[in-house]
């Protein structure tokens, strides 16, 4: 007996067998066949309200779970709002598949409802880009995509699917019945892995520079391993600040002084100065290792005659090998690994000693710490702006997702949601501006139908400082424009969309506005008037 399935079936069972336990989406004419098909697999919906926070959302998901994250969206002006996550998720490497409805595959060129090269216009944000041409083709084009999604360098894909394709059956034994879901990962050869580790032992004052899949979020305790295993330094970079990423204190300063780096999977790029003279030694011995045969050349190019070896490879699993490795720590290392975590910890702001009229961002950060610190599972989100970088300098927890090197910026609530999704037990804690805030501020609604609760923390200076600052430093007080905002009741609108409110003026009244927040059960905005200063930095150049 011939059994038959419709295109949009094929979907959701490949995702279903590829472990998909999520979907973030915006519901449109062209995958409502996906809607229904999903209802058969078991699959969670989690419907939003702009096409892009769906994908930030499956952003999230990556980052913490180290598998794909899916956001599914409708035609032509669905597919393109949700466009401009997927150049954020390709700088934090997030493995996120973006799925969309097409007009009718039998319709092309005839002028059909939506119709829209998809495919032209995603390719330039992701590492491959298609559109199913038949129904057969749609379980091989699925598991193409999320593997090439999860291997080398993770990054986003794109599947356009015709509507018509979704609502066609197919006799099922006319397909291949054979899905490859798993990543690809090239290991490094044991030559190569003695290399780095005889590098390292011989150097005096070593660093490991890592990229955003090898964060501690990513990679967990494989990188206090890495640290532990070769007595040297290791250190992420993954944020659009670069050396001057605020997180990492005077990290610059360290990273000039160092005799041998190795950089695995990080681009030699605006973020490490263009490895110009104030950020490597003119002595300085580099080792890259990177899945991306152009991110090698593009070292070569930086650093010229201090590289000393490029590999093509997993880095991921050069990290697992290297931490198997064994480096005696000397006294002298010991004192450079204390130095390195002491210039990268240092803070210029000391919120203790801290007299303000306003709060001070320094002093409210603390006031969050403290409540994270007495939660075991908790998940800091820190989204970009001036605020953010005050978060990202003075907060720290397990797991943490910031804006990355992207520099996007409003898409701090979405990942809050998706991390909530994902870790259903972790207390999720979202720092941000009122800039920021107003990007995706209609998702606390989603979350509030989702059951979805946070604790968001606004830092409301009532302008948009990051642009502030810069015209500042760039033109003077006198030429202040167009960056002002107002006193907006951020909390009375989260309580209007069924969320819990707080707002606070004075320091006193932080820590018991958290609790109530967290102790709420719900969605809640603690909104918080701080004084509209610049985020501390790094020396950096």
């Amino acid at each position: 007996m011939t059994k038959s399935k419709r295109g949009a079936n094929l979907v959701a069972e490949g995702l279903a067998e590829a472990g998909v336990k999520t979907i973030f989406t915006l519901s449109g004419n062209q995958i409502m066949p996906i809607f229904d098909a999903i209802i058969d697999v078991g699959i969670r919906l989690i419907h939003v309200r702009h096409e892009a926070a769906a994908v930030f959302m499956a952003d999230a998901w990556s980052q913490l779970n180290d598998e794909i994250g899916v956001a599914l969206l409708p035609a032509a002006p669905g597919f393109a709002n949700g466009l401009a996550p997927l150049y954020s998720a390709t700088c934090a490497e997030s493995s996120v598949i973006l799925i969309s409805g097409d007009s009718p595959i039998s319709k092309d060129g005839m002028g059909a409802f939506q119709e829209l090269d998809q495919v032209a216009i995603a390719t330039p944000l992701t590492k491959l880009s298609k559109r199913s041409v038949s129904v057969e083709t749609i379980p091989d084009d699925l598991s193409a995509l999320i593997k090439t999604a999860r291997s080398g360098r993770p990054g986003p894909v794109h599947l356009a699917l015709p509507q018509d394709l979704l609502e066609q059956e197919v006799d099922t034994s006319k397909l291949s019945g054979v899905s490859d879901y798993s990543p690809d990962r090239e290991a490094s050869s044991d030559a190569v892995v003695e290399q780095i580790k005889n590098e390292l032992q011989n150097a005096q004052r070593p660093l490991i520079i890592t990229g955003p899949a090898l964060t501690e979020t990513r990679i967990g305790e494989l990188h206090s391993k890495l640290t532990s295993a070769l007595s040297v330094p290791v250190v992420s970079m993954e944020s659009p600040r670069g050396l001057k990423d605020p997180s990492l204190g005077d990290f610059s300063n360290v990273l000039l002084e160092s005799d041998v780096v190795v950089i695995l999977g990080k681009s030699v790029d605006f973020t490490l100065s263009f490895a110009n003279a104030n950020s490597f030694g003119a002595d300085c011995r580099v080792l890259v290792v990177d899945p991306d045969k152009q991110m090698l050349e593009r070292a070569r190019q930086a650093l010229g005659e201090r590289i000393v070896l490029t590999e093509i490879a997993s880095v991921k699993s050069l990290a697992e090998s290297l931490s198997a490795c064994q480096v005696a720590p000397t006294s002298d290392r010991q004192r450079w690994m204390d130095r390195v975590t002491n210039v990268i910890t240092e803070r210029g702001e000391d919120a203790d000693d801290i007299v303000s009229d306003l709060i001070h961002p320094a002093s409210l950060c603390t006031s969050v710490q403290r409540a994270m610190s007495g939660i075991e599972n908790a998940i800091l989100v820190c989204d970009g702006g001036e605020f953010g970088q005050w978060s990202q300098a003075f907060l720290s927890a397990p797991k943490r997702i910031i804006n990355g090197i992207s520099g996007a910026i409003g898409g701090g609530i979405c990942y809050a949601i998706g991390a909530k999704a994902s870790h259903p037990d972790s207390t999720v804690f979202i720092l941000m501006g009122d800039g920021t805030a107003g990007f995706h501020f209609s998702e606390f609604e989603t979350a509030v139908r989702n059951k979805l609760p946070l604790v968001a923390v606004i830092g409301h200076d009532a302008k948009w400082n990051a642009e502030v600052q810069l015209q500042l430093r760039e033109y003077g007080e006198d030429r202040l424009i167009g960056c002002e905002l107002d006193e907006t009741r951020y909390d009375l609108a989260v309580e209007g969309l069924g969320g819990h409110g707080e707002y606070v003026t004075d320091p006193f009244d932080l820590d018991a506005a958290l609790k109530r927040a967290i102790d709420s059960g719900l969605p809640a905005c603690v909104n918080v008037r701080i004084e509209g200063l610049p985020a501390p930095s790094g020396s950096g150049h």
